[in-house]
Order: C-alpha cells, then structure tokens, then sequence
C-alpha cells in the first residue's frame, strides 16, 4: 500500500521521454566481479554513450568513488566527451541500472518537476546488497533540493512504458512476481500507477525476453515512439522460445484503441538474429531498449545482421532527432542497455523540498 499523501498534494504525471530533458542521469559501471569480467568492455560502451548524449544535453554522471570516478574522467576523455556538458555527482550504489535504481522525475500541476521514490529491492531480491540503491532517489533529491514522494511498494523504471498521455504498458511476468510486492494485484498495482504516476489505462503484457533477468521488463521489448505509436519486438525464428512470447504481446498490442477509440500505429521492430550467452545464461539482446533525448535518440546495436534494419525502421519514427547506433555488446553482459542505464529529468521548474 503507499503511504497517505497529504490532501495539499498535487495530481502528479510522468512525462513522455521525448519532452525536453534538463538533463540524463545515469553511472558508471564498477566492479568487475558485478559484471562477471566483462567490466572493461562494458566501460567501453558506456563512454561512447555518455559521449554522445553530452553533445546534445546535461549529464550528471554518478561515481560512487575516487577509482571509478578517475576510470569515467580518463575514458570520457579518450571519447571526445564534451567535459563541459557532465557533472560528476558522489553517491554511493551497489549497481549502475539507474532506470531502476533511480528516482521517476514526475510532473505537479503547476508544472514543477518532483520525484518518486519507490522502494527497490535488486528486481526481486536477486543481487544482494541493494540497501545503497534504495537510497539513490533519497541521495538525488537532496542534490537537487527537489521535492520527493516516497512510495511504499516495490517499483523499476524499466517495468513500465508511459507515452505522457495517460497510458502505461508493462508485463505481468515483472510486476506481479510475488518477490516485488506480495499481495498486490493487477488493481492495486494501477491505483500505485494513477496515484503517483498520472496513468490512467494500464495494459497488461504477458512476458518479457528469455534471459532477462528482471522478470520481463517491458522496456526491452514494448515502446512508444509517440503518443500514438508503439513499437514491439519481433522474432522471426519460429523455433525460437521469444517468437511465441512475442506474438502474444503483439496480438494484445493491435487490439488496444487510444483513448479516442482509434487503434494505434503498430511498428514491429526484429529483434537481433544472433543468440549471445555470457557462460549458461542467454544475455536478452534487443533494439527496443533505445534512449530518447533533446535531438537524439541512442540505439543499441551487436554487430548483428539485423542492426542496420533495426535503425533503419526507428529512423522514420522519430523526425527531427538523430538516430545513433551504438555498440553495446560489453553493456548487455549485465543484462541491459542504454534505456536502462539512464533517467530522464524534464526540463521545469524545481518543486523544493520542505527538508
């Protein structure tokens, strides 16, 4: 249940990722043990990320201490980062999946930016300690000087798909596992999702990629492009064991109307044609798990023979930013891409705290 909120407390909403952006917030990675020996690769992906998105807005870049921040300033360096463009921000943090660790920028009515804090619990108790992540939204909010809700239920930015207008997609394999919120159902999961996120239609996908980790985050496989447009992954193996989950979501995705009544423009979108494991387990390869920001939008790509067609059908979706292939075969080792290493903070006015 969340907690009372005072009856002076504002109707809040989540604005569309492609509303103009203050600026990213995302982390270094550390810890090669955390990333299974693939720490160096992962920190080579991630400096051409950070590059690129302070050439077109703010970054504030997390550092949880000397060694990692002296590794983010020498790499960024070798990249060509715009150094002007990036804050450097001290913060202690058991793992880098800033989308889930981090705080949900959210609207007030008078249009001031706020944050939520939800509870996190490393997507279900899977890596332990997570008590550092759980205080990152707190840490944020007390930089910024910003107002902060505080949710009393288990909540990762990358279950949920908002198109600023009221709509929110996400997957029953996440949000109902009884490791996150036991005793919650599909409606008091809504009521958390209308009170503190402003949507008013939640649509209920089933599963998410094999191998992901987070039980099916639907930001790897479901985005909007538009408030009207949804873009759903593919896999054109039959034989896979992703076409069939892939299908059932897409089929749910053509019968959904717009709030108007209209069906929505339903882009499919392949996912990579090769398979890539780190020692037993299928790393969850996607294109979906693209990041939208002031005249960009950031692609992860594999080397892949799908990775050209995969730019090629987001390029028309997206008119007036620049669609960038990135490589990001080091980052998906520890389960994500750029969507889930970032966080948007709209452009606004500050909503102050009273602490």
């Amino acid at each position: 249940m969340s907690r009372p909120v005072p009856a002076a407390t504002p109707r809040l909403s989540f604005p569309a990722e492609w509303e103009p952006h203050a600026a990213t917030w995302t982390s270094w990675p550390f810890d090669d043990e955390l990333w299974e020996g693939q720490l160096a690769t992962a920190r080579r992906d991630f400096a051409g990320l950070v590059a690129t998105i302070a050439r077109y807005e703010p970054v504030v870049l997390n550092v949880r201490d000397d060694d990692t921040e002296r590794d983010a300033r020498q790499r960024l360096a070798a990249a060509g980062a715009h150094e002007g463009a990036i804050t450097f921000h001290r913060v202690p943090l058991n793992d880098v999946w800033f989308r889930d660790n981090g705080p949900l920028f959210v609207r007030e009515e008078d249009g001031s930016v706020a944050l939520t804090d939800w509870g996190f619990n490393a997507w279900g108790g899977k890596y332990a300690p997570w008590d550092d992540d759980d205080r990152a939204p707190l840490a944020v909010s007390r930089t910024l000087g910003m107002r902060r809700y505080e949710v009393d239920a288990i909540m990762e930015g990358g279950a949920l798909e908002l198109n600023g207008r009221g709509v929110c997609i996400t997957t029953r394999s996440c949000l109902l596992t009884p490791t996150r919120n036991p005793g919650l159902s599909e409606g008091d999961i809504e009521a958390l999702l209308a009170r503190w996120l402003g949507a008013q239609q939640v649509v209920w996908l089933g599963a998410g990629l094999e191998g992901d980790h987070t039980d099916g985050h639907v930001d790897t496989i479901v985005r909007f492009a538009a408030e009207d447009v949804i873009v759903a992954s593919v896999d054109e193996d039959e034989d896979d064991p992703n076409h069939a989950t892939m299908q059932a979501n897409l089929e749910v995705l053509r019968s959904l109307r717009t709030p108007e009544g209209r069906p929505y423009d339903i882009v499919e979108l392949p996912l990579p044609q090769r398979s890539a494991y780190l020692g037993p387990n299928r790393l969850p390869l996607t294109y979906a798990n693209w990041y939208v920001g002031n005249g960009f939008v950031v692609v992860p790509v594999y080397g892949d023979p799908n990775d050209e067609r995969a730019l090629a059908t987001l390029r028309p979706l997206f008119p007036g930013r620049d669609v960038i292939g990135l490589p990001a075969s080091g980052l998906i080792t520890g389960g994500g891409a750029f969507h889930c290493v970032t966080q948007q903070q709209p452009v606004g006015p500050v909503a102050r705290s009273e602490t």
